[in-house]
């Protein structure tokens, strides 16, 4: 990102791949929330993600639309929260670039997790829909890179990035536990594994790469004769002109 594009956000306290994450989700939510109901269900016909639209009818651009497709409005504020205020702080520390893969790896496999599982439940009206999946994905990366890192929770609660992520997932698994969205629960899983995975620095197939491109280069470098025990060639002076 340039200094001029920098500039530009700084005073927003958001960067520009989160700002276009969240005006994606607005604008889409927000023109299902304000249609009537013919239009409603047309819409979610062609965009939401549900085990019958992507595996009956083969619509499988469902498992993208639906990311930023939220049906309630007070989910929709949230979102808009944490994108404005917490996800910032990840794309700074790895880049736009790459916290745009993050966003598709973590979305795409909560949606696709969710829906598979609906399938075999035979619950084929289900909708894994909305950025639920990436967000509880981005607290659980905000732990593993900002482990003791201090966060004022709400402004009153002194926790760790650790504690928050722990926090926030056990007061999820509750929720699910007790409403019982079992569906919603597997999305959210595999979205959060997902954010484990890319993160960890054990387990990131990006870094297993990068190991494994370094071990081959060092398989073909060769070692140079020199150091103490080395003999100089004899210089030839008649072929060197001062």
């Amino acid at each position: 990102m340039s200094v001029k594009q920098r500039s530009r956000f700084a005073g927003l306290r958001i960067t520009r791949g989160a700002l276009i994450v969240a005006g994606l989700e607005l604008g889409l939510s927000l023109v299902w929330l304000l249609s009537d109901g013919a239009t409603k269900q047309q819409l979610s016909d062609w965009l939401e993600a549900t085990p019958a639209n992507v595996f009956e009818h083969g619509r499988v651009w469902t498992l993208a639309t639906g990311v930023f497709l939220e049906q309630q409005f007070i989910a929709l504020l949230l979102h808009m929260s944490v994108l404005w205020m917490f996800v910032p702080t990840l794309e700074r520390f790895w880049g736009t670039a790459r916290f745009y893969r993050f966003v598709a790896i973590t979305s795409l496999a909560g949606t696709l997790a969710g829906c598979a599982f609906a399938l075999a439940t035979q619950k084929m009206a289900v909708a894994v829909s909305g950025l639920d999946p990436f967000i509880y994905a981005s607290i659980v990366a905000f732990g593993i890179v900002y482990a003791r890192q201090p966060v004022q929770f709400f402004g009153v609660l002194p926790l760790t990035g650790r504690q928050l992520m722990y926090g926030i997932l056990g007061f999820l698994a509750f929720s699910v536990l007790i409403q019982q969205h079992w569906v919603l629960g597997v999305a959210y899983g595999a979205a959060m594994l997902a954010a484990a995975v890319v993160t960890s620095k054990r387990w990131s197939p990006g870094l297993a790469w990068k190991r494994w491109r370094i071990s081959r280069a060092r398989s073909r470098l060769k070692v140079m004769s020199g150091g103490k025990g080395h003999v100089p060639p004899t210089r030839d002076e008649h072929k060197w002109l001062n």
